[in-house]
């Protein structure tokens, strides 16, 4: 069994919270004040073996970044140990570690410096260092005067050409562009084939499906599981809705099915996932949305969605008049704004009837999901014909976003799932 480079012991980190500011030093001078205990992190204990790849994942203020920094030795712990056996870098969040008033290349050697390389042996990498940063002359300026995305390429740089036996990676590579996250997980994949340890904070399901070996879930501060990288995504996303042991959802009967059904109108369906305050929407609402989700292929209400799983994205609409027809639509687009994927009720030649004043019917299209992982954006509609001429009744642009978590990506937007065959012919 491979030795333990990180270990975690009954890790807690607790907070006190004040009423006012000023009791805090009241309370230093003896004084007694109301205060009560948060716990950043409560009993967590976990390992990493060397040469593996760790993920970490949880909502906001479970946890993740405290466990990084104690590791790391940022914080101090409130009670329990680790213990870390190899040479780190880590790359946590925008500013950490470095001088806002040096220049970039005094910042490498800074850094270097605290980890415990020699000017001499910093001199030794800094050509591999400057090229993989790819900032040019803005190496001589204040740190202060870059944007997120050169000192995210520096900070990366520097944590990277090091030589670290353990790279610890928290949200950084979010706010660089494509191309440079790109280079960065490719040097992952060197890090992973030449044996090296990578533990990875990352709200990219995506990315912690693809490189991770195993995963820890923490919320509220305390580890919930650990596992393979789906298993602990799928209890993520149960988490997301607050669903753990609860029976999920039946899934509907067909394709694109378009039932009558009377409900009340205050029964919201379960959206444990953000919408988007900037929604744009139009119409005359001669018909309206009411109500959306999104469903998984395990029946939970989620809005990040595996790669070639079925999904179901469902409507609920209301009839303000009696109409004659009505067509149903989704678009999903990148965050370009290029239209990706979508139909309508009127393409998948679904029967258009008349319909009544207050009549309410729930839509489900459900299709399997092709689209590369990534962030998208839903959209959904409902037009028609009421008096011969297209008109929009209702149209909610972006309302939400669908990540769509992949392991193995392709060329393009949609992955054709092909299956590779080779022969030996001669």
């Amino acid at each position: 069994m491979s030795e333990s480079v990180i270990t975690v012991e009954s890790l807690n980190k607790v907070y006190r919270l004040y009423d006012k500011p000023f009791d805090r030093m009241k309370e230093a001078l003896g004084m007694k004040v109301n205060s009560t205990e948060h716990f950043a992190l409560k009993d967590v204990s976990f390992d990493v073996k060397k040469g593996e790849t760790i993920g970490i994942i949880g909502t906001n203020g479970s946890g993740k970044s405290t466990c990084l920094k104690i590791i790391t030795g940022v914080l101090n712990p409130t009670s329990g140990n680790v213990t870390v056996n190899g040479r780190i870098s880590a790359l946590l969040e925008l500013g950490a570690g470095f001088n806002p008033e040096y220049s970039g290349l005094e910042n490498v050697y800074l850094n270097g410096t605290m980890i415990g390389f020699s000017r001499e042996e910093i001199d030794e990498k800094l050509d591999a260092i400057l090229e993989f940063a790819d900032i040019g002359e803005y190496i001589h300026q204040p740190v202060k005067s870059y944007s997120s995305g050169m000192f995210v390429r520096l900070a990366f740089a520097v944590a990277i050409n090091i030589e670290p036996e353990i790279l610890i990676v928290d949200e950084a590579l979010s706010v660089g562009d494509v191309f440079f996250q790109a280079k960065c997980y490719k040097k992952f994949e060197e890090f992973k084939e030449n044996g090296k340890t990578i533990l990875l904070v990352s709200h990219d399901l995506g990315s912690i499906s693809k490189y991770c070996d195993r995963v820890v879930l923490l919320n509220n501060g305390e580890k919930l599981d650990e596992g393979s990288s789906k298993e602990m995504v799928d209890l993520f996303k149960k988490v997301l809705v607050k669903q753990e042991g609860i029976q999920a959802y039946d899934s509907p009967k067909g394709i694109n099915d378009v039932d009558d059904i009377r409900m009340d109108e205050a029964d919201s369906w379960k959206k444990p996932f953000s919408l988007n305050p900037d929604v744009l929407e139009y119409g005359n609402k001669m018909a309206e949305i009411i109500d959306f989700t999104i469903i998984d292929s395990d029946g939970l209400a989620a809005n990040t969605i595996e790669k070639f799983t079925d999904f179901t994205i469902k409507m609920k609409i209301k009839f303000h008049q009696d109409l004659a027809d009505a067509i149903y639509a989704f678009t999903i687009k990148d965050l370009k704004g290029t239209e990706i994927s979508g139909t309508n009720s009127l393409f998948e030649k679904v029967e258009v009837r008349a319909r009544k004043k207050g009549t309410i019917l729930e839509v489900s299209f459900t299709q399997n999901m092709a689209i590369q992982g990534g962030e998208y954006l839903l959209s959904l509609g409902c037009t028609g014909y009421p008096q011969g001429e297209f008109d929009v009744y209702h149209r909610l642009y972006d309302i939400c976003n669908i990540t769509v978590v992949s392991s193995k990506d392709t060329v393009g937007y949609f992955d054709m799932n092909s299956k590779v065959k080779i022969d030996i012919v001669d």
